[in-house]
C-alpha cells in the first residue's frame, strides 16, 4: 500500500515537472537579437468579397513585410460561406504563423477561419461557434451547404490539430457529443469551454498579452491600414454613388441619341460604367458573364436604334440585360443562385436600381428643353437666332417640294433625311417613325426642313 502510495506521489510529481516544462516551452523568449515584427489586421465585419480581399491584401502585405508573426482580430457574426473558404484555404497554406484575437463574437464563418489559424485567445466574455450555414431568410440552408460545411470544419480542425467532431457539431445540431453538446443545439463554446476542449490556447485581454504569454518581449507592431486606392473602392462600392453612377449612365446614353455626333455624354456613359463595375469586380462581386450581360445588353439596344426598324425584341432585351447585369454584379450570387444573398443586400441592389431610373428619366424630361441655358451646351450648340428681317433668308430653292414623293433615305425619329428626284433633305414627321426606304410625301415646308408623312400604298393623295 505504501509502495504504491509513493509510485503515485513520484507520478504526480513528474506530471508536475512535465506541466512546467510546457508551460517554460510555451513562453520561450523571442531571440534578443532583433524585436519581432507583428502584423495585425481585423476581421470586424460580415465575411463578404470586402472582407475577403481585405485579408488578401492584409496577409500579402504582412508576408512582404518580413512578418514573424500575424494576429487577427476578431469580431464577425459570420458571412458568406464561399468567401470564408478562400480566407481559410488562404490561411492553411500561409507559412507564417497566423493567431486570432476572438475579442467578442467568432460565429459561423468566423468560427471556421478562427480554427484555420494556428493559435486562438480569447478574452472574457467571447465566444466561438454557431456553424450552421443558413440562407437570406435566417433559416437552416439545404443539406448540401450543410455537408460542405462539416466537411470544411472538421478538415481544417484536423489540420490544426483540434477535435474534429466537436468542429462538426458546431455546425451539426444532430450530433451528440457526451457532455459538451445538448440535443438539438449546435456547439457554441465560451472562453472557459473553448479552452477546456482546446479550442483556445488561453483567455487574455489584448493583444498584448498574446505575445507575453509567446515570449516576445521587443517588437515591431504593424496595423493594416487601406490604402488610398481601397479607400476609393470601397467610395464607390456605397450603394448611394453606386445609383449616381447608373443615372449618369442611363442619362448620357439618353442625352447622346438626342444631340449625336458631341461626344461628350458618351464618354461621361462610359467613364460612369467603368467606376461602377471595377469596384465590384475587384471585390469578387461582378464577374465576366455579368460585366458580358452588360456588353451584350448596350449593343442589342444600339442594334434597335440604329439599325433595326422599330422597337421590339432586340431593344427590350437590351434594357433586361443592362438592368439585370447592374443588379447582378452588386450581389454575391454564384450563377443565379441567391441562397447565401440577404433579404437586405438584395433589397437595397434592386431600389438602387430603381430608383436610378426613375431619378434618370425625371431629369431626362426636366432637363431636356434647359440643356441650351447652361454654358458648356451653348459652346456646343448654335444659340443665335437668323431673323429674316435681318436679311436672313431659310430658304435657297427657288422652286417648292410641298405634295412631292420621295423615299426615306434614312429612318426618321421623327427626323432624319429623305431622298426626292436624286436630292437628300432634311425632313422631320408628325411624331410617327418611319423606317428607311419607305415611300413618303411632302405635306409641308419650313426654311429647309420639310414635313412628311408616310404615304401606303393604296394612298393615292
Amino acid at each position: 500500500m505504501r509502495f504504491i502510495k509513493r509510485q503515485s506521489k513520484y507520478l504526480l510529481i513528474f506530471f508536475c515537472l512535465m506541466l512546467s516544462a510546457a508551460g517554460m516551452a510555451e513562453t520561450k523568449p523571442w531571440p534578443a537579437d532583433r524585436p519581432a515584427k507583428v502584423f495585425a489586421f481585423k476581421i470586424d465585419h460580415t465575411i463578404d468579397p470586402r472582407m475577403n480581399r481585405r485579408v488578401k491584401l492584409a496577409l500579402k502585405e504582412a508576408e512582404s513585410e518580413g512578418s514573424d508573426l500575424v494576429i487577427i482580430e476578431m469580431d464577425t457574426y459570420g458571412g458568406a460561406l464561399n468567401d470564408a473558404d478562400d480566407i481559410r484555404t488562404r490561411l492553411l497554406n500561409y507559412t507564417i504563423p497566423v493567431y486570432v484575437f476572438i475579442d467578442k463574437d467568432a460565429a459561423s464563418a468566423g468560427a471556421l477561419i478562427s480554427i484555420a489559424c494556428d493559435s486562438i485567445y480569447m478574452a472574457p466574455g467571447a465566444s466561438i461557434g454557431a456553424a450552421t450555414v443558413v440562407t437570406q431568410d435566417g433559416q437552416a440552408a439545404p443539406d448540401k451547404y450543410q455537408s460542405y460545411m462539416r466537411s470544411i470544419m472538421r478538415s481544417t480542425a484536423e489540420a490544426k490539430g483540434r477535435n474534429p467532431r466537436i468542429a462538426e457539431a458546431m455546425v451539426d445540431q444532430s450530433i451528440q457529443i457526451d457532455s459538451i453538446s445538448q440535443e438539438g443545439k449546435v456547439i457554441t463554446f465560451s472562453t472557459t469551454e473553448a479552452i477546456r476542449y482546446h479550442f483556445c490556447e488561453a483567455q487574455v485581454n489584448n493583444i498584448d498579452d498574446i505575445l507575453k504569454r509567446a515570449g516576445i518581449s521587443s517588437y515591431e507592431r504593424t496595423d493594416f491600414k487601406m490604402t488610398g486606392t481601397e479607400k476609393i473602392i470601397s467610395f464607390f462600392l456605397n450603394p448611394l454613388v453606386s445609383g449616381l453612377l447608373l443615372m449618369i449612365i442611363i442619362g448620357g446614353i439618353y442625352f447622346e441619341l438626342q444631340t449625336p455626333g458631341v461626344g461628350f455624354p458618351l464618354l461621361a456613359a462610359l467613364t460612369a460604367v467603368a467606376l461602377y463595375f471595377v469596384p465590384y469586380y475587384l471585390n469578387g462581386l461582378a464577374t465576366h458573364w455579368e460585366i458580358l450581360l452588360f456588353a451584350i445588353g448596350a449593343v442589342l439596344l444600339a442594334l434597335e436604334v440604329f439599325v433595326i426598324p422599330g422597337f421590339g425584341v432586340a431593344g427590350i432585351s437590351g434594357i433586361v440585360l443592362i438592368a439585370g447585369s447592374l443588379v447582378l454584379s452588386m450581389l454575391n450570387n454564384d450563377w443565379f443562385d441567391f441562397s447565401f444573398v440577404s433579404s437586405l443586400q438584395l433589397s437595397t441592389a434592386l431600389s438602387t436600381i430603381f430608383i436610378a431610373l426613375v431619378v434618370s428619366f425625371a431629369f431626362m424630361l426636366f432637363m431636356g428643353a434647359r440643356l441650351r441655358k447652361f454654358r458648356i451646351f451653348q459652346r456646343l450648340a448654335l444659340q443665335d437666332s437668323q431673323q429674316s428681317r435681318e436679311g436672313y433668308s431659310s430658304n435657297f430653292k427657288d422652286f417648292s417640294l410641298k405634295g412631292k414623293k420621295g423615299v426615306a433615305f434614312t429612318r426618321l425619329r421623327p427626323s432624319g433625311k429623305v431622298e426626292i428626284k436624286g436630292e437628300i433633305y432634311d425632313a422631320y414627321t408628325r411624331g410617327e417613325f418611319i423606317d428607311a426606304g419607305k415611300t413618303v410625301l411632302v405635306i409641308e415646308e419650313v426654311g429647309n426642313s420639310i414635313k412628311v408623312r408616310e404615304l401606303a400604298s393604296d394612298d393615292h393623295t
